[in-house]
């Protein structure tokens, strides 16, 4: 899909989140907090960073849609997460899971099973942390992926079908999964996986789109597009991670302002 394609495909659901401008409750890792919150404010959506167990239930309520990064778990933000789903649920808002070195440990995947079991509205991770989750062998090392997307579709499809939930596996093209349903998003540039957090903020980035679009699989998709072609632009000017990561930022910003004002 051309460039021009892929944002006249956006555009509809990304001008619905620069109207409705969503609060996306991030219950994220400490690694990544700061770029989360300023991807979500470039595209248009607010960020909230409640971590808090006496209030993250209430939170989610409140919130459009939640983000569960399982990246840094212990056991005060987990009761803080298993609460924010709770209140979430509660409310029937959108939550997404990010299932951060799923196969790393056996705590950590006993813990992505527990989560997995409440059924989140979309699963965003990396093929390798995809195959992991439906217990396949994989090739990632920590939150590294080494595995193809294409090779993590038949354990998307697994996934969606048992949990009911989109699956969204970023990479070199992304795949959004849906049951039998797959579409690919191709694009983006691979100095991203070079600059710390860019994952994890898709994660957020797709609990606002989720919360906005006809259905979660359109939101996903949307998320991919965004990312993908504010990666090619950022790459027009930005060589290296360093100067690429605000150049990123800005692009996001720059594109969502360029289809809100052709809309």
């Amino acid at each position: 899909m051309r460039h021009t394609d892929r944002a006249n495909t956006l555009s509809p659901t990304l001008n619905r989140l620069q109207s409705v401008r969503p609060l996306v409750h991030c219950l994220t890792n400490e690694v990544v907090q700061e770029i989360t919150a300023n991807v979500l404010l470039a595209a248009g959506a607010s960020p909230a960073m409640v971590v808090g167990k006496e209030e993250a239930y209430d939170f989610a309520q409140l919130a459009s849609a939640l983000l569960i990064n399982l990246g840094t778990p212990y056991p005060e933000r987990l009761e803080s997460m298993r609460l924010a789903i709770a209140g979430a649920k509660a409310a029937n808002r959108p939550w997404v899971l990010d299932p951060v070195a799923a196969g790393a440990t056996r705590w950590r995947d006993q813990l992505m099973q527990e989560f997995l079991a409440l059924r989140p509205t979309v699963i965003r991770g990396n093929a390798s942390e995809i195959r992991a989750l439906a217990g396949l062998s994989s090739s990632g090392k920590g939150v590294d992926a080494a595995d193809s997307t294409e090779s993590a579709i038949e354990a998307a499809k697994a996934l969606s079908y048992e949990w009911g939930s989109v699956v969204f596996i970023t990479g070199a093209v992304d795949r959004i999964v849906e049951g039998d349903r797959v579409e690919d998003v191709a694009g983006g540039v691979e100095l991203t996986t070079l600059v710390v957090g860019t994952g994890c903020a898709l994660s957020a980035l797709t609990a606002a789109y989720v919360a906005v679009a006809p259905t979660p699989f359109e939101g996903a998709k949307a998320a991919a597009l965004h990312t993908k072609l504010a990666a090619e632009e950022a790459f027009k000017t930005a060589k290296a991670p360093g100067s690429f990561h605000a150049h990123f930022i800005d692009a996001l910003f720059s594109i969502a302002q360029t289809l809100k004002e052709s809309a």
